[in-house]
């Protein structure tokens, strides 16, 4: 494990308006280091978790790279997921769930980008969607993932990512769903469902080959995982 410190939201720029919402502008060093595989002549074959961003596939498609999006926070707050599991707690069916969604070829990714999708999925999903996630990202391929602290607070909201920039993030926050999204999917409208240490971190990668850390002042950790 490497360990870094660095990155922080941009008090300089501060709340930007766009389509209606407010973004925050912070500064990634993971983000950064990841621009360097970005960087290659060779396309590359790019996964964005998250609500399609027409920023992100603008940025990456005119460096030349392939782009894929899914929104897995969406998907996971389907109703027919909903089951129950041996003691009788509420869950979600991470098979159904992987049945309808991350379906591709092994190997077929560069690079993921996972966001802070571990920190608001429902917990039964986090690491069988870690576990799909290996087997589709390439031997050598990236993933980038941001996970709160503690000192985020339980209230901290869930946001989207754009690509602004080599080592520059816009963060817009993802409304909250209306009342037709019920059951454990809805993930009390994406609010913060549990905060991971360093430990809990690096078991959900203890398949891949390598983790870094980047500690950031917006009690955020980054980390970039070599599959």
């Amino acid at each position: 494990m490497k360990l870094f410190r660095d990155s922080s939201v941009d008090p300089g720029r501060g709340p930007e308006p766009a389509q209606g919402k407010q973004r925050l502008t912070r500064r990634s060093s993971g983000l950064a280091e990841l621009t360097k595989s970005l960087g290659s002549e060779a396309p590359l074959c790019v996964l964005d978790l998250g609500s399609t961003s027409a920023g992100n596939i603008r940025y990456l498609t005119t460096q030349g790279h392939k782009i894929y999006s899914e929104d897995l926070l969406e998907a996971s707050t389907d109703p027919t997921l909903a089951t129950k599991d041996e003691q009788g707690n509420s869950i979600l069916d991470s098979k159904l769930f992987l049945a309808d969604n991350l379906v591709y070829s092994a190997a077929l990714f560069d690079i993921v980008l996972f966001w802070n999708l571990a920190d608001y999925m429902d917990e039964s999903l986090v690491k069988p969607v870690i576990g799909r996630l290996w087997s589709v990202l390439k031997p050598g391929g990236v993933l980038l993932a941001f996970f709160h602290t503690r000192e985020a607070g339980p209230d901290a909201p869930c946001y989207r990512f754009h690509i602004v920039g080599t080592d520059t993030l816009e963060m817009q926050p993802i409304e909250t769903r209306g009342p037709g999204h019920k059951g454990p999917g809805a993930l009390a409208g994406f609010h913060l469902q549990r905060v991971f240490n360093n430990r809990h971190i690096e078991n959900l990668f203890r398949d891949f080959a390598s983790i870094k850390f980047f500690l950031a002042r917006d009690n955020i950790r980054e980390v970039l995982v070599v599959r």
